[in-house]
């Protein structure tokens, strides 16, 4: 019998390829979508169906696939310098992109490092915080808070600040143990009571925590919980009082996705007292096209490694640190925003609001929600393999779309006006009705 192409490509990924956040044996029942090439905010098959890329690509394309700009970038570069190394060398593209993102900031975060991947980046600030009290003369300094149900990556140090079973379970006895402190939540309204619980940890530990780490406005894959900037201007007021660190994951959030560039924007920052000690961005900061994370941190954390003293530096690297191209990509990225991407994006958002206010009288969904690029609901009675279950219904319906457990979300490239937020919702719809 003969195979499709798409056939053909996906037992030759199988055979041969160890596929992420997948249970191989499930995927021998469930293949993998073999994508050929993208186009916009579609992807299309070796067949040639399409579908639309509701969730970015695991939330890192910002403005469509194949974007000739973001292309244009990387390959100027390409002719120029693909890559050096960062130890003993610099070069333009990383020296600019440092320099405009210390400037989101307004220079309160004045030092940029940069990796790979987000939870690269995550292990590089739990690594700076630790040493830097330890540089300090604070050794005590060594333990770390992290919210419940949140998502810091799958390194060994990234687990241990990741309170999600399915990730951390396996992995545990090899972890260091963190605290884990109440979630704020809108659904519930318990912002004061998070606070609380927060804020009685660091009153009776805080000589021995080094940081606290958190997802700005949205915990991701806790089937994005959103709550407010004020339990986040509250909690660095907290930081600062108990003189421990606060390190804000922007990997997922940032670059536009919640409505500013920095989620931790929305604290409305004003001296550099009011930003965090460290941000994290990965993800959509090269618009989907090469891996790169960074850590921006403040000029105190930076200066308790100032020394002549090589054990006093911060000695981690990588091979690819600081690529040239990567960081080309990422030049051209923050080239959109300096021309007006978050007015856009505000537009985007009120359409995908406007067009999914029906699911809110949905006789299986609770809890509609919107946090800017980022919409989700709830479905009740959702039952097991749900998700599997409406990721493969919308493939019918033309729609790339991956649920967390019961949480159906949308996180879709800046390319949505009224039109393609109306196909989304038919798109959504449909699929939410084929598997009740």
């Amino acid at each position: 019998m003969t195979t499709s192409p798409q056939q053909d490509w996906q037992q030759r990924s199988l055979a041969a390829v160890w596929h992420p956040c997948t249970q191989m044996a499930r995927a021998a029942q469930m293949p993998p979508l073999a994508i050929a090439r993208g186009a916009g905010p579609w992807l299309y098959d070796f067949d040639g169906a399409r579908y639309f890329d509701a969730n970015s690509s695991w939330w890192v394309n910002l403005f469509g696939h194949a974007d000739v700009g973001l292309n244009d970038a990387i390959k100027a570069q390409l002719d120029t310098l693909p890559h050096v190394m960062l130890a003993g060398c610099t070069h333009a593209p990383a020296v600019r992109l440092a320099e405009r993102l210390s400037a989101r900031t307004g220079g309160a975060l004045g030092h940029v490092f940069f990796a790979s991947d987000g939870a690269s980046a995550v292990e590089i600030a739990l690594k700076q915080s630790f040493h830097s009290w330890r540089n300090l003369g604070r050794d005590d300094k060594r333990e770390f808070v992290c919210l419940k149900n949140g998502y810091h990556g799958e390194t060994i140090g990234a687990l241990a600040v990741t309170d999600v079973a399915v990730f951390r379970d396996a992995y545990d006895p090899l972890l260091m143990r963190a605290h884990i402190v109440m979630s704020p939540d809108a659904r519930f309204a318990n912002e004061t009571a998070a606070l609380t619980a927060m804020r009685d940890l660091l009153a009776e530990r805080s000589a021995n925590i080094a940081a606290v780490i958190v997802e700005p406005l949205v915990q991701g894959a806790a089937g994005m919980v959103m709550y407010s900037a004020d339990y986040l201007r509250s909690l660095r007021r907290l930081c600062s009082e108990f003189e421990v660190h606060l390190i804000v994951d922007e990997i997922a959030m940032g670059c536009g996705r919640t409505g500013s560039f920095f989620a931790f924007e929305q604290t409305l920052p004003q001296t550099p007292a009011d930003w965090p000690d460290f941000i994290l961005l990965s993800k959509g900061i090269t618009g989907g096209t090469l891996p790169l994370s960074l850590v921006l941190t403040t000029e105190a954390v930076y200066q308790a490694f100032w020394s002549e003293d090589v054990t006093r530096g911060f000695l981690h690297s990588h091979s690819y640190t600081g690529n040239a191209l990567a960081c080309a990509a990422a030049n051209a990225v923050l080239d959109r925003f300096d021309a007006g991407q978050l007015d856009a994006n505000l537009m985007q958002a009120r359409h995908l609001k406007d067009a999914f206010a029906p699911l809110a009288h949905h006789p299986r969904v609770e809890h509609l929600r919107q946090q800017g690029m980022v919409l989700a609901f709830d479905v009740k009675d959702a039952g097991p393999r749900f998700a599997e279950a409406f990721h493969l219904a919308a493939r019918s319906h033309q729609l790339l779309i991956r649920p967390i457990g019961k949480t159906v979300y949308l996180m879709p490239p800046y390319l949505i006006d009224a039109a393609t937020a109306a196909f989304l919702f038919e798109a959504v719809s449909a699929s939410l009705n084929d598997v009740a």
